[in-house]
């Protein structure tokens, strides 16, 4: 039955950002709560509510409301990126046009093995992670799709040679 009621939360995903509410301060039973589904993303409401000390009842609503109010935004599996034939991964820095990012999000966030692109201040605009077979892909990437788009002025790419997920820490303290 946990299992079945922790499906349906998955399911029903975060509100769309017109239907969010402002944001509420988080308590100790939010964050442990957080930590608990950021280590394990398949824990049952049962063991949510065990380790947080907290009835299945209160933590199915604890777990639904934070949901609700987009914090979280979803639940995914952490790839192994090298073991699913994605060896090659790069940040890569972009300058772009003046006012052209949302044209620039659209375009990269079509691009195969993109992960992540942020807007940022500092010497570029846009920080891309990209996940490739191999160096070869990774070159096509950036030399035939990424210096192809108009607004993009400049490219700069970073190997990554190790990670490190901080997400599967232990769940212990205060964030």
């Amino acid at each position: 039955m946990a299992a079945e009621q922790m499906a349906e939360i998955w399911e029903q995903g975060p509100k769309s950002d017109d239907q969010t509410p402002p944001p509420r301060p988080l308590d100790a039973i939010d964050r442990d709560i957080l930590r608990i589904l950021q280590t394990d993303g398949r824990a049952s409401i049962r063991s949510v509510a065990e380790r947080v000390h907290v009835s299945r009842a209160n933590a199915y609503a604890r777990i639904n409301r934070l949901i609700d109010d987009g914090v979280i935004r979803g639940f995914s599996a952490r790839v192994n990126h090298e073991r699913a034939g994605q060896g090659a991964s790069a940040y890569i820095t972009l300058k772009i046009v003046q006012n052209s990012w949302r044209t620039v999000r659209e375009q990269l966030q079509a691009l195969p093995g993109a992960a992540h692109i942020a807007l940022v201040s500092g010497d570029f605009d846009v920080l891309l992670l990209v996940h490739t077979p191999d160096n070869r892909s990774l070159r096509e990437l950036v030399l035939t799709k990424l210096q192809a788009i108009p607004e993009v002025l400049s490219t700069r790419t970073l190997l990554v040679f190790e990670e490190t997920d901080l997400n599967r820490r232990p769940v212990t303290g205060e964030a």
